[in-house]
């Protein structure tokens, strides 16, 4: 993102009259932090940011593409809530449910292409690029016809230029924030970017299930007429008619305005000079520290989008209806989402401490996790299996889950830095989705017995916080813009 854009005027624009150097002990100027060090704010108080010019307009950038990401989330779990009346009204099998949610990470396969259009065209170009791959899948959704194969086969592949948004909206939002915003609100613009992409997500456990009529009639609707087929799939054509509406509404917004940067970049990090495509992949391929917090975002993070995008279908043994599935999955969607915003709100406000904030949530992921697979494990563990035991559980699990996932991000562009930032994520969220579709491919080969998959959950938050725990945090970006102007 610096390719163009850090010229010495810009750069010189940012800085601030020097003040007078601290010494050390023995006198001496103090000398600068070698690359990689670990930076805390309590170890260096007398740093502070360096100014940079901030402009209001960054709040409508950030609110257009967290509306994106919004709607891309809510069009990939379209189906997942509405898995029985979607296999009566369109004849769906578990292979075609699956499917549907598998082509969200299939869509990442050419996530490379994507991170390359982001580091050298911009924000502007590859969100309008995004934005007409979900308009074009949303309509192809819509297309009324009454032979139901060709009819799946629309949907299949709206589904997939749906999943091809992917790359964008999970990638690009420390992109956006370093672009746009100062290093004291980063992280809460990190945080609003992303996870709203995971709101949308849930608001169709909302949307889908209240709005879609079940077989078994439990839906909350007063229906003025019988439950059957034809009803049941006029309500889910209504559902696609609106996401269509939707996409277009946000597509037409941002071709009519959303700039790739700002007149003046927000701070010195912003304005600096970034690896080139190939080195960063050299310099990512070859860091350890990146792999290993990189496997331990990926492995929980993807195991439970998995377990999100099939929870109606989990939760079918232990008799928990669509509906109550349904909230289970918004609940513990936007329960992550409002804490995740308040934590990267924190994070803001204590610079150099987002190990310890990771390794309190993923401490909370491993026990709620846990507690969810015994509770299902009624038989064996006995434990009291209600819905208020299932409800908490599965809510403090996305809480803890959801919300370590902008912290993650924020730590990634720390630890590698200057590694563009579209980069950094775009691999990161490419594994996530490799491991979320790799258990839902064995999800279409094994899907009479869950059991494993809920297994699945403790064990990988677990890996997680081990991972973290050995971790050695630094925070190069930051060092660069609190010490530049010293």
């Amino acid at each position: 993102m610096g390719l163009g854009w850090s010229s010495a005027e810009e750069r010189e624009s940012l800085l601030p009259p020097p003040p007078q150097q601290p010494r050390g002990v023995a006198g001496g100027p103090l000398a600068p932090q070698p690359a990689g060090r670990g930076l805390s704010p309590a170890a260096v108080p007398w740093l502070a940011p360096a100014p940079g010019r901030l402009y209001g307009r960054r709040w409508l950038v950030l609110l257009l593409f967290s509306l994106l990401g919004f709607a891309q989330g809510l069009v990939w779990n379209t189906w997942g809530p509405v898995q029985n009346s979607a296999r009566l009204a369109f004849g769906f099998s578990s292979w075609d449910i699956a499917l549907l949610v598998l082509w969200g990470p299939i869509g990442f396969l050419p996530c490379l292409a994507f991170m390359w259009l982001l580091d050298k065209r911009g924000l502007r170009v590859t969100v309008l690029l995004t934005s007409s791959l979900m308009v074009l899948g949303a309509g192809l959704r819509c297309v009324p016809l009454s032979d139901l194969t060709i009819r799946k086969k629309l949907i299949h592949g709206g589904q997939l230029l749906n999943g091809l948004a992917g790359p964008t909206v999970m990638n690009a939002a420390p992109f956006l924030s370093t672009t746009w915003f100062s290093p004291d609100e980063r992280a809460t613009a990190t945080a609003i970017a992303s996870l709203l992409n995971y709101l949308g997500a849930a608001c169709a456990f909302l949307v889908g299930p209240l709005v879609v009529p079940s077989p078994n009639g439990t839906s909350h609707l007063l229906l003025k007429s019988e439950s059957n087929s034809e009803h049941i799939k006029d309500r889910i054509e209504a559902v696609l008619y609106a996401e269509f509406g939707m996409v277009s509404l946000i597509f037409s917004a941002a071709l009519a305005y959303f700039p790739s940067r700002p007149p003046f970049p927000p701070s010195v990090a912003a304005a600096s000079q970034r690896l080139s495509y190939r080195r960063s992949f050299c310099r990512l391929l070859s860091n350890f520290r990146f792999l290993m917090i990189a496997l331990a975002y990926a492995i929980p993070l993807g195991v439970f989008s998995g377990w999100s995008g099939v929870l109606d279908l989990i939760l079918t043994p232990v008799h928990v209806s669509q509906v109550d599935a349904g909230w289970i999955g918004f609940w513990s969607i936007v329960g992550g989402c409002v804490v995740g915003i308040a934590m990267a709100r924190f994070a803001d406000f204590i610079r150099g401490m987002l190990k310890l904030i990771l390794l309190l949530l993923l401490f909370g992921a491993t026990l709620s996790a846990t507690w969810f697979t015994l509770t299902c494990l009624t038989s064996v563990t006995h434990l009291p299996l209600t819905t208020a035991t299932l409800y908490t559980s599965c809510i403090l699990l996305g809480i803890f889950l959801n919300s370590s996932i902008p912290i993650f991000f924020e730590l990634f562009v720390e630890t590698v830095y200057p590694v563009p930032e579209g980069i950094t994520c775009g691999v990161v969220t490419f594994l996530s989705n490799m491991f979320m579709g790799v258990l839902l491919f064995f999800l279409t080969f094994y899907h009479t017995e869950l059991s494993w998959f809920n297994w699945c959950l403790p064990g990988s938050c677990l890996l997680s916080l081990l991972l973290i725990l050995c971790f050695r945090e630094s925070y190069d970006r930051l060092y660069l813009d609190v010490v530049v102007s010293v």
